[in-house]
């Protein structure tokens, strides 16, 4: 029995932003074995190189420029277009945390989270969303949060970046929408990476992430897979707008 030809996204052409580890390089690895063309975006040349190596497929390419950056971004896309294929697939993963009482909280820091979680998405969005708007057709899926949602104390700058990036989805697919582009968000609960080793080993805040999960666990960035795969294909040719919670329930209960 085969996959349904709804869900195929075989020879299409995929970037992810943020991608050389964690939940981005894990996204990107569900795409290129869904045979997708992936390109691997980060400032580091060297690990999106050790990244890429990694991953099945021989359609696999990277890109170094800075998200953050207008100009780069520019140049950066016309030559992932120009180099690889025209995109038919952004994913906005890039992101970062930095955790402090709010009234601690630096101006320097406020911007650098600002424009790696937010600017970012708003940048990579609008020139990929150029082209692909003259094409009539693309996906576009920003990476929100649970935290899009709900926020608890030490966090609030980050939840506010991804509040925004939540609204932000909606804006691009009002925008975008009527020339063939659907954008929708894909909201991580808890997921074990790299990134939030300490948490999971802190056996106290641990116990209450299982606690307050109704799956029971932490994520693992391959659950994460699937979404991202529905929200990439023709199933998802009439969803737009929307971010899909993949918290194993949390954002639904007390």
């Amino acid at each position: 029995m085969t996959a349904h030809p709804l869900f195929d996204i075989c020879g299409r052409t995929a970037l992810v932003t943020g991608s050389s580890r964690g939940i981005g390089l894990a996204l990107a690895r569900g795409l290129a074995e869904a045979g997708c063309t992936v390109v691997l975006n980060g400032r580091d040349g060297d690990a999106l190189a050790k990244a890429a190596a990694a991953l099945p497929g021989e359609q696999v390419h990277t890109a170094a420029f800075d998200v953050t950056d207008s100009a780069a971004v520019a140049a950066g896309i016309a030559d992932v277009e120009e180099r690889v294929a025209p995109l038919d697939i952004l994913v906005n993963n890039a992101g970062m945390q930095l955790r402090a009482p709010l009234t601690e909280f630096t101006d320097t820091d406020w911007h650098r989270i600002l424009d790696t979680n937010l600017t970012s998405a708003f940048l990579v969005g609008r020139e990929a969303a150029r082209r692909m708007t003259g094409r009539g057709h693309g996906k576009i899926i920003n990476i929100c949060s649970l935290q899009s949602e709900v926020v608890r104390p030490g966090i609030a700058p980050y939840a506010a970046t991804k509040g925004a990036l939540k609204m932000l989805t909606k804006g691009m697919c009002a925008d975008w929408g009527p020339y063939g582009v659907q954008v929708n968000g894909l909201g991580p609960g808890y997921i074990d990476t790299e990134l939030t080793r300490p948490l999971v080993e802190d056996e106290e805040f641990s116990a209450w992430v299982r606690r307050r999960t109704p799956a029971g666990r932490w994520g693992r960035t391959e659950d994460l897979v699937g979404g991202v795969l529905f929200l990439a294909s023709p199933a998802a040719d009439f969803v737009s707008g929307q971010v899909l919670y993949v918290d194993g329930g949390m954002t639904s209960v007390l």
